[in-house]
């Protein structure tokens, strides 16, 4: 799991605004759980603040406390530092001594463990932090053949974003090389700060990995980790999941 990638928090706020509809189907999923919901990969706090503001109390758990920090000073400005606890650990290995009924993994951050050992080490440990019953709620990108092939060893702008408080410009370029065998993708992000004149004031270069899942496969780590596939939906409005779905959204039970 790379995490140095995070380290840039202001910049990864303005550029990973999530996708449509998840802070409000995440939201609502915690208000019907009716207990404390924990937030796996919880980052700077994008769901777990405004489920927060509705009145859900949440555990956030992230591996980088850089990301925490954010999360912390946001939380407080947004004063539901008496709703949520912010704790830096691995989804892999982390013991929280108590059970939720909800365990959610919002933004495809399942996908930053890299072997299938690993994702089941998270899903084993996730489960056990479930009430009898307790529910687990993740999306993941479905990966195409055709987007493995066109993307592999390709630069691709990912976009021109406005850097608040100042009229300086973000832009952000992702470099793509994948490792078939193992279903991992290595992302060289650069983000290249420009100011009013297109000088560039400031270049970072930062890689990510992630592992691509197909769905099938989730399907089968789910019931092997101990879940029952209870919903699965194609974006976050509730379309029913086909062959066309570009997003897999999963709620599965512990059995």
């Amino acid at each position: 799991m790379s995490i140095a990638h995070y380290d840039w928090t202001d910049y990864y706020d303005i550029v990973s605004n999530g996708l449509d509809r998840d802070v409000e189907f995440y939201t609502d999923l915690g208000l019907e759980a009716k207990g404390t919901v924990l937030d796996l990969g919880c980052g700077t706090g994008r769901i777990s603040i405004p489920m927060a503001l509705k009145g859900v109390e949440v555990v956030g758990v992230d591996a980088s406390e850089k990301m925490l920090e954010k999360a912390r000073a946001k939380a407080d400005m947004a004063q539901v530092n008496d709703k949520i606890t912010f704790i830096h650990d691995d989804m892999r290995t982390f013991e929280l001594g108590r059970t939720f009924p909800l365990a959610m993994i919002p933004y495809r951050s399942f996908l930053h463990l890299l072997s299938v050992k690993e994702q089941m080490t998270a899903l084993r440990q996730v489960r056990k932090h479930l009430t009898e019953g307790g529910l687990l709620a993740l999306n993941v990108f479905v990966p195409t053949i055709q987007d493995l092939y066109e993307q592999d060893e390709k630069s691709s702008t990912r976009g021109i974003y406005m850097i608040p408080g100042s009229e300086d410009r973000l832009v952000v370029w992702d470099y793509t090389r994948y490792d078939h065998f193992r279903q991992v993708a290595e992302i060289i992000r650069q983000y290249e700060r420009t100011d009013r004149d297109g000088v560039v004031v400031q270049r970072v270069v930062l890689p990510l990995h992630i592992r691509y899942i197909f769905p099938s496969e989730l399907h089968h780590l789910l019931r092997l980790a101990g879940f029952g596939i209870v919903e699965r939906f194609g974006d976050f409005s509730k379309k029913a999941f086909d062959s066309k779905s570009t997003e897999l959204i999963v709620i599965a039970k512990k059995l």
